[in-house]
């Protein structure tokens, strides 16, 4: 094996997505020959990678991509022991899965979980404008120029969000298409109107649509894969320098 981030190394062998191993390294949980390393320290194929402790090897199980439908109160992180409502406890997969982004605790619906660190990246990647398709309630009745705005943009976390598809779906609902993933992004940009969510549920991750039960997830069918891998084709992979 060619020299690899250590990062890149730990999404690839399954074992959670780049992101998250950024957090371990950070937290100085995972080792390199029994020593803490440096973020983007890169390692060779004799070097033991272990994360609290564990060691970690490449993993020859099937790849598996699963659609699941988060409830309220869920954390979507892999840190089983210091969350104890966490979505891979709740699920209790038999292989080691992690999940596709994020659904904040206060909010429901559909989730990706993989244990393919290739195709997080991808669909991680804002600028492939992969939709994710949300069905929102607020606090108080919904106005023209709030679905306009919503639309338009909105300042938040220190830039504007995309333009995107609002559409009022009755007094207090509507329903928005987004391609980016600020945090918290749709919570902040209520806010930002004065309008508070009451109620909030992702119901489409680009041609995937929720169709499970509240709790419950499934396999996603090869011809789900075919279309999900034809819609990353573009994305750039992150090259090592």
């Amino acid at each position: 094996m060619k020299e690899t981030r250590i990062n890149k190394y730990l999404s690839e062998v399954g074992y959670c997505s780049r992101r998250a191993a950024d957090k371990l390294i950070d937290q100085g949980r995972v080792t390199i020959n029994g020593k803490v390393p440096e973020m983007g320290t890169k390692i060779s194929e004799s070097d033991e990678v272990k994360v609290d402790g564990t060691l970690i090897s490449e993993s020859n199980e099937k790849p598996v991509y699963i659609a699941f439908n988060k409830p309220i109160g869920i954390i979507c992180t892999t840190d089983t022991k210091r969350e104890r409502n966490n979505i891979i406890d709740y699920i209790n997969y038999p292989t080691r899965i992690f999940p596709v982004g994020r659904l904040d605790r206060p909010s429901e619906g559909l989730i990706f979980l993989t244990n393919d660190g290739d195709i997080v990246n991808k669909i991680l990647r804002a600028r492939n404008n992969h939709e994710k398709e949300y069905i929102v309630t607020v606090n108080k009745p919904i106005t023209t120029d709030f679905i306009k705005r919503m639309g338009n943009g909105i300042p938040v976390l220190d830039t504007y969000t995309k333009k995107c598809i609002v559409e009022q779906i009755d007094e207090k609902s509507f329903k928005i298409i987004l391609t980016q993933g600020l945090n918290r992004q749709i919570r902040r940009m209520c806010e930002y109107l004065e309008y508070r969510v009451t109620k909030l549920k992702r119901t489409r991750i680009m041609n995937i649509p929720l169709d499970v039960s509240v709790g419950q997830w499934r396999d996603l069918t090869a011809d789900e894969l075919k279309e999900i891998d034809r819609l990353v084709s573009d994305s750039e992979k992150t090259h090592d320098s």
